[in-house]
């Protein structure tokens, strides 16, 4: 029963229908903004911090390139049709949700480990807690837009 998926976005099931693959559209499109404009700036933070800080606080920044990168996985997934692109954007969302759950509560419990902020920092708050509420908007609709 194996499914197969073409450029358009639609998925044929075994019995030939064709269904939309609808995880892009609608408001998984405002969801794949947010995702694209925090991989852009968790980029840019992280890429100065390395240039020009790294030896002050190598962990921050090295969590700050792994935000990052999972935000770009994010945003890829998010966009593209099919089930392993699901697949990889509920792990990237997931991995997203425990990153900024384990440096936010590190970062308020012990701030000497995080001598400089990272986008997952304090839950986030440097960027209005978005980095927090967003992995749940995510998984919410990744819930709504499950394939079948």
């Amino acid at each position: 029963m194996k499914e197969e998926h073409n450029v358009t976005g639609t998925e044929t099931d075994a019995s030939g229908k064709q269904k939309k693959d609808t995880r892009n559209t609608g408001p998984g499109r405002l969801l794949i903004a947010v995702y694209a404009v925090f991989a852009l700036s968790a980029t840019a933070r992280a890429g100065y911090q390395i240039a020009t800080k790294f030896s002050e606080a190598p962990l921050a920044h090295i969590l700050s390139a792994f935000a990052a990168l999972v935000y770009i996985v994010a945003t890829i997934s998010l966009a593209k049709p099919g089930r392993t692109w699901f697949k990889v954007s509920l792990a990237a969302v997931l991995v997203e949700l425990v990153g900024v759950l384990v440096v936010g509560a590190v970062s308020l419990f012990d701030p000497v480990a995080f001598p400089h902020d990272t986008v997952w920092s304090l839950f986030g708050r440097g960027y209005g807690f978005v980095p927090l509420v967003l992995p749940v908007l995510g998984l919410l609709w990744l819930n709504r837009r499950r394939p079948s």
